[in-house]
């Protein structure tokens, strides 16, 4: 199939993990030609505003900021509402507009100017470890960094900031659980390795995780793994994302921007022409 063709994808069935924004994606997907299974392989679930968030925005209102990271757009913006919700938002921003506000990517500072406040630098390649080296090359000692965390609690990345001397003050927003209708999850997988879906496309690392958790819980891994490397294409819509899939030592593809739009491009790319 020629990929310049008004709809590359005709022919060709695509998975959809993804929850958020799933709409979107399917939209970009279908106008293709591709036709689309839709089965969220996460579920994501906002922490009450009275328990843990509630604490940790305390915790940051308790003394000066030196830096705030910001990971993602979503956990940003609803980190400020809730704030607004129990009547704390209009101190929180005042408080981090004295700190040195960082984003991990393009959506993360739109959230960031959506609440009024300024970046001062942003990862070009949306990366936490670039975000991290950003932060390592700064004298650390004694500075209260507080981070934006998202379904994965950083461990790694908060552990680094503490060994060089940060207080660090995780915010964590939603967490991630089994999706609401998992048997809509096992049929994709069922499908995946019957040879019915052409490619599976993961718009988060929650998502891509759960997808092979279920597949190895259920014994289904090992013919997952036979089905991707039969060709069944893997996209992942950035480097983050595709953590997990890279750690079970699946092959997949990412597009130079991490942008759904590019994922479905790419997608359409190497489906047409069986590469």
């Amino acid at each position: 199939m020629d990929s310049t063709a008004p709809e590359p994808l005709r022919g060709f069935t695509v998975g959809i993990t993804a929850e958020r924004k799933a709409d979107e994606l399917a939209s970009l997907l279908t106008r293709r030609g591709a036709r689309v299974v839709h089965a969220p392989a996460m579920h994501t679930v906002p922490l009450p505003q009275d328990g843990e968030l509630a604490a940790s925005t305390r915790e940051v209102l308790a003394g000066d900021v030196d830096f705030v990271v910001a990971s993602t757009g979503m956990g940003f913006r609803g980190w400020m509402e809730a704030a607004d919700e129990t009547g704390s938002g209009e101190a929180l921003r005042r408080h981090l507009a004295t700190a040195t506000l960082l984003a991990r990517g393009s959506k993360a500072t739109g959230a960031i100017h959506g609440a009024g406040l300024r970046t001062e630098w942003s990862a070009p390649s949306e990366e936490s470890a670039e975000v991290l080296r950003y932060l390592l090359d700064h004298e650390l000692g004694g500075r209260r960094v507080v981070v934006q965390v998202h379904g994965d609690p950083m461990l790694s990345f908060r552990q680094r900031l503490t060994e060089a001397g940060a207080e660090v003050i995780p915010v964590m927003v939603y967490r991630w659980t089994d999706p609401l209708e998992p048997h809509k999850l096992d049929d994709l997988i069922d499908r995946t390795v019957a040879g019915e879906v052409h490619a599976l496309t993961f718009t988060s690392a929650p998502a891509a995780a759960n997808l092979l958790t279920r597949a190895e819980r259920d014994g289904r891994f090992e013919s997952l793994r036979t089905a991707v490397l039969d060709g069944v294409l893997l996209g992942c819509v950035g480097p983050v994302t595709a953590a997990p899939v890279e750690k079970a030592g699946l092959p997949y593809v990412t597009p130079e921007r991490s942008r759904t739009s590019s994922l479905v491009r790419l997608l359409a790319e190497r489906l047409s022409s069986g590469s």
